[in-house]
């Protein structure tokens, strides 16, 4: 079976070759392109099945950023950083002449979501925040820096699968072991030694793990120039990323934005839940 999309590459302003999946979409569509922004550890497989039915009525363009997945790896590793992942994120809009976009931003997708926004709201039309706001728990952040960066590598994906249990199985408490297995060969890959190993450099956790490294200081003005977007923030309900307080606080400043609780899941939600499926083909039937 053919792939539902093509494969391509765009350079940053460092020199380095990043890699995209460009889900065509129907000939001749004009809507506004759907561009999906993975989380820290992650890379374009996070969204195949969600961009591959969204393909079915629009163009959807899944980036990889730096030291992920097929995109090269940074020798500057202070260049692991969000402001950095926006710029490469803005060269590859330019590239591809893409003028106005919705944005879909998982975790550290959703981070960029802001800040772009912040750059340029009139760019966005429409978000979807997957577990993220502009404030982030210092408890979430904790269990990032405990796993991120760490190297291990499995001898089967089942191995891989189990021990990706053992990290997330709090966030993920009915998954069984065939959710546990697609996880695993989302995130991870089989090295040329022959090992599941993850599927990122592990360079990326050095400033994540530097004091304010895991996220700009202060992302409030850039949530806020969201204000007049059409925008689902999808929430896990065991949640240690993102408190009720800071989404009470997101819908005091934008009383439109729709909140999707998807029950017994915490950081973060696939967006293959039928909750969070149900609210992003409404939000892209408005736009």
């Amino acid at each position: 079976m053919a792939d539902a999309y093509d494969t391509a590459t765009w350079q940053t302003d460092d020199g380095l070759s990043l890699h995209y999946r460009d889900y065509s979409g129907p000939e001749g569509v004009k809507k506004p392109p759907v561009v999906c922004l993975h989380g820290l550890t992650r890379n374009s497989r996070d969204f195949a099945d969600l961009a591959e039915d969204i393909a079915a009525s629009r163009r959807v363009i899944v980036p990889e950023m730096r030291g992920r997945g097929s995109s090269d790896y940074a020798p500057d590793s202070s260049s692991y950083n969000p402001v950095q992942y926006v710029a490469d994120v803005e060269r590859l809009l330019d590239h591809l002449e893409i003028e106005r976009f919705v944005s879909i931003g998982t975790s550290l997708g959703g981070l960029m979501t802001m800040l772009l926004a912040q750059a340029n709201p009139d760019r966005i039309v429409g978000v979807v925040l997957n577990d993220i706001g502009p404030q982030i728990e210092a408890e979430g952040i904790e269990r990032i820096q405990g796993y991120v960066g760490q190297g291990r590598s499995y001898p089967t994906w089942v191995h891989a699968a189990r021990s990706l249990c053992e990290v997330h199985g709090e966030a993920h408490p009915d998954f069984e072991l065939e959710h546990w297995l697609g996880m695993a060969k989302r995130t991870l890959v089989i090295a040329q030694n022959g090992r599941i190993t993850y599927d990122y450099d592990m360079a990326i956790a050095e400033p994540f793990r530097s004091p304010g490294g895991a996220a700009p200081a202060d992302l409030w003005p850039g949530f806020e120039a969201l204000g007049g977007t059409p925008m689902v923030l999808i929430r896990g309900e065991l949640s240690d990323l993102l408190s009720p307080e800071t989404v009470a606080r997101m819908q005091r400043i934008n009383p439109e934005m729709q909140v999707v609780s998807v029950p017994r899941t915490g950081h973060a939600p696939t967006l293959d839940e039928p909750e969070a499926r149900s609210a992003i083909d409404a939000l892209l039937n408005r736009v």
